[in-house]
């Protein structure tokens, strides 16, 4: 069935927002199954000490993300492209349900910043540990990306000492030279001090996603109205 005007721009928003979900679906995907069963941290998840870690949380909330996420992209792309009503509804509910979570998650977020910065200030020790310990170097550039976005230098935040000099991002000025922000106490810093910010980030997220549903429900009107044509057609000749 062949749709114009605003069914045919809602197509076309759905198939590019479908690329980019599972691109970033299968990036949570792959880092998730990478921390969960690679060679220098799988032995993690069988200490039972550690099972509400917020690394072993993290990564589960990785894989349990991307593997929504690819689902969801498996719908919306099979709805949009064939134009498959059954398929774009199933989509538009999954959308529904996952902005709804983004708005609360969002909320939560902002309303406990101390202990959500604390958690992930965790995460990073645990990286930070096994990084020292294996050398891996996939953890190596984990931990490059974090200190260069947030501009710290390990625990410490002393590049004399510190043992993961080398994933330390430039110094800013003679001063950094001797002493720049340890990470952990940035993560809680930042994230505390940017709240509004993470929430909006979330509540961004979630309108894109309503954005979609929008378009999905717009697709949909445009699928029945032409297979109401169609019919009436038929109806007219025969």
């Amino acid at each position: 069935m062949a749709v114009d005007g605003c069914g045919l721009v809602c197509k076309y928003i759905l198939i590019l927002f479908n690329i980019i979900f599972a691109v970033v679906g299968l990036a949570f995907l792959g880092l998730g199954l990478w921390l969960r069963f690679g060679e220098n941290t799988r032995g993690i998840f069988g200490i039972d000490a550690l099972n509400s870690s917020a690394f072993v949380i993290g990564v589960t909330v990785l894989i349990i993300l991307g593997s929504i996420m690819l689902i969801v992209v498996a719908f919306g792309d099979y709805g949009a492209c064939n134009e498959k009503k059954c398929a774009l509804q199933v989509f538009a509910i999954l959308l529904l349900f996952l902005a709804v979570a983004e708005f609360v998650i969002g909320g939560l977020a902002y309303s406990n910043s101390n202990m959500v910065g604390l958690r992930l200030g965790e995460f990073y020790t645990t990286l930070y540990s096994l990084y020292v310990s294996s050398q891996d170097p996939a953890i190596g550039v984990t931990l490059a990306f974090i200190h260069n976005s947030l501009h710290c230098c390990g625990m410490t935040g002393v590049p004399l000492v510190e043992l993961v000099k080398q994933t330390c991002p430039k110094p800013n000025g003679v001063l950094e030279h001797l002493v720049m922000p340890n990470c952990p106490t940035t993560i809680v810093t930042v994230f505390d001090s940017r709240a509004p910010l993470v929430m909006g980030i979330f509540i961004g997220i979630g309108a894109l996603l309503i954005t979609a549903l929008v378009c999905a429900i717009v697709l949909l009107k445009q699928l029945k109205k032409v297979h109401q044509d169609i019919t009436a057609y038929y109806s007219s000749v025969y």
